[in-house]
């Protein structure tokens, strides 16, 4: 059996070749390129991070036995930050932590909470998941997205995610963090003004609210 440049007895039965000069990662049928140099960890005395984002990166890696349980919310603090994942915002990050940029980056791109293209500056999470879903979730989303229309709401991401970890709540949404529900679609307008308008979203009907209770008398 011969390899990519036809030369025999240097691959084993089975293996894949290793394509000379690979401009992409190692997908499943391309084997990776393990000639190539290793990646580096960012000099911190070379990146200018500000000290406001510096500290809380800090803070949060101090939280944890192993700081790189701290990824999530370091590129969380950046993104507020930034707006986004931006490479910039992932090389600071990454030369607070001592890690590859390249890490960040598996851990950004998998979560759909990290955004790694430019969005809005602010953004209204509706939860379908299943608990949410059987609640009629989609309807509420639908009204949502019809009254930002409507309403010329600008520069907020809405859009589906999935469970928010808050089901007790469903149907439920996360305004910039903030927690409200349970939704009907007659809470699509007042939710979507208050938003475009700076107000508070849906006093009293937060999860941190202190006067927070569900439709039926209980504290959530």
């Amino acid at each position: 059996m011969a390899d990519a440049n036809g030369d025999r007895d240097l691959m084993l039965p089975g293996s894949r070749p290793v394509l000379p000069d690979p401009d992409m990662a190692a997908g499943w049928d391309q084997a990776a390129d393990l000639w190539k140099d290793p990646a580096e960890i960012p000099d911190p005395a070379s990146v200018d991070v500000p000290e406001e984002l510096r500290a809380q990166i800090e803070d949060y890696m101090s939280r944890y036995p192993d700081y790189h349980s701290a990824s999530i919310p370091a590129l969380m603090a950046a993104q507020k930050w930034h707006g986004w994942c931006s490479d910039e915002a992932i090389k600071q990050t990454a030369a607070v932590m001592q890690v590859t940029p390249a890490y960040l980056s598996s851990v950004a791109t998998f979560y759909d909470m990290l955004r790694t293209q430019p969005v809005g500056s602010r953004y209204l999470y509706v939860c379908t998941s299943v608990a949410c879903h059987l609640r009629q979730a989609v309807e509420v989303y639908d009204a949502i997205k019809e009254a930002a229309e409507d309403i010329g709401l600008e520069g907020v991401e809405i859009r589906e995610v999935e469970c928010l970890s808050a089901c007790h709540m469903a149907p439920m949404a996360s305004a910039d963090g903030r927690y409200v529900g349970p939704l009907s679609r007659e809470d699509a307008q007042e939710l979507v003004l208050s938003i475009k308008e700076g107000r508070e979203v849906l006093p009293g009907r937060g999860l941190g609210d202190p006067d927070y209770k569900l439709p039926w008398g209980t504290r959530a």
